[in-house]
């Protein structure tokens, strides 16, 4: 795994590096290459890990809840798992919402807003995302991956072992086993990981152009040191004082899943290889992992809603907006509630977005 790792990230520097030169070229070649080389690559990779997300989810949340014997315990984990997800995604807004405040990443009139015609695809609204999380069909359900309802039924499924136990013994071995195959499947695709991960940052940064990285810089920057400080300073005293133990053993043997997460931008794709990381490297119990940690890829969206908290106010700034703090407030309230409904896949962090502009009329 730590050569694996190695891979990974001498991978994403590559990719960066070719991704730069990529913009010297015509963009008749980019193009070629971006088509029937990065493309391709880069979407192989990310088929071949969200090809495993919904078995795992569902197999993993069903067994973790069996495993659990006690519902009652089960309702102690969920509850104070939701409540530490929830809590953290409104100290990320906090801390984007900040720097931005203080970064000023967006200036008035560097952007051509005059010709804006950008038609936002409408949120669902709060309210339907709660009644949807319990599926009227549970097969279209997993067809569709709908992960909140995914995990309902999970649920359901795992509570039934539980309670009839020595009757469904069989279908529990049945799941387990499945589990295995599960994490077998993980091994062979982390091996494609660093040409997965090589293709989607040389296609993105390539795409980009150097005009346009050279006006986003300011905004990136802003993000990126959100990210930091919040693992940094929330994540690192979450590990500290409530998990007991060091942060520097976290990141350190967690690093191999960030770099997947951050190269698939996709907290589902990065589940498989998360709960194995944390299983194998981390020593976390199968039960409490294959419960907590597919509850988080779906809920528990801290990056994504420091982008949300950037981006807001980066386009206020842009069309020199003053948001008071009663609309920054709102923000916050907004994103933390829309994260909860929010498909951890990459780019659905601009349906959240449009939400969130909506509420403070951006």
């Amino acid at each position: 795994m730590e050569n694996l790792t190695k891979k990974i990230l001498i991978a994403l520097v590559l990719g960066v590096i070719v991704g730069l030169i990529l913009n010297f070229v015509p963009s008749s070649l980019f193009r070629v290459l971006d088509t029937y080389l990065l493309g391709p690559v880069g979407q192989i990779f990310l088929n071949l890990i969200q090809m495993l997300v919904v078995p795992i989810v569902f197999i993993s949340i069903a067994l973790g809840t069996a495993n659990l014997k006690d519902p009652a315990q089960m309702g102690r984990i969920g509850g104070k798992t939701i409540a530490f997800y929830i809590i953290t995604t409104m100290i990320a807004l906090v801390i984007g919402l900040s720097l931005a405040y203080f970064i000023q990443p967006g200036q008035e009139g560097i952007f051509n807003t005059e010709e804006a015609e950008y038609q936002p695809e409408e949120a669902p609204p709060i309210m339907d995302t709660l009644l949807n999380i319990i599926p009227d069909n549970p097969v279209n359900a997993l067809a569709e991956a709908e992960m909140l309802q995914i995990i309902a039924v999970a649920l359901f499924f795992g509570i039934a072992l539980a309670k009839l136990h020595e009757k469904t013994e069989g279908l529990q071995k049945l799941l387990e086993q499945g589990n295995e195959v599960m994490m077998f499947l993980v091994n062979v695709v982390m091996y494609t990981a660093p040409y997965g991960a090589f293709a989607l940052i040389a296609s993105a940064v390539g795409d980009a152009g150097i005009q346009g990285l050279g006006q986003m810089v300011m905004y990136m920057l802003t993000i990126i040191s959100g990210l930091l400080i919040h693992a940094a300073l929330t994540y690192s005293f979450a590990i500290k004082f409530i998990g007991k133990a060091s942060p520097y053993h976290f990141f350190k043997n967690f690093f191999p899943a960030m770099t997947v997460g951050f190269s698939t931008s996709s907290s589902s794709g990065t589940l498989p290889i998360s709960m194995k990381t944390a299983q194998e490297r981390l020593g976390i119990s199968k039960p409490v992992s294959s419960f907590v940690q597919p509850l988080g890829a779906t809920i528990n969206m801290d990056g994504t809603a420091i982008m949300q908290a950037v981006a807001t106010m980066f386009i206020a700034q842009v069309y020199g907006v003053d948001l008071a703090f009663s609309q920054l407030v709102m923000v916050v309230l907004t994103a933390t509630l829309a994260s909860i409904g929010t498909a951890g896949v990459p780019g659905v962090g601009l349906i959240m977005l449009t939400m969130v502009l909506q509420q403070v009329g951006l």
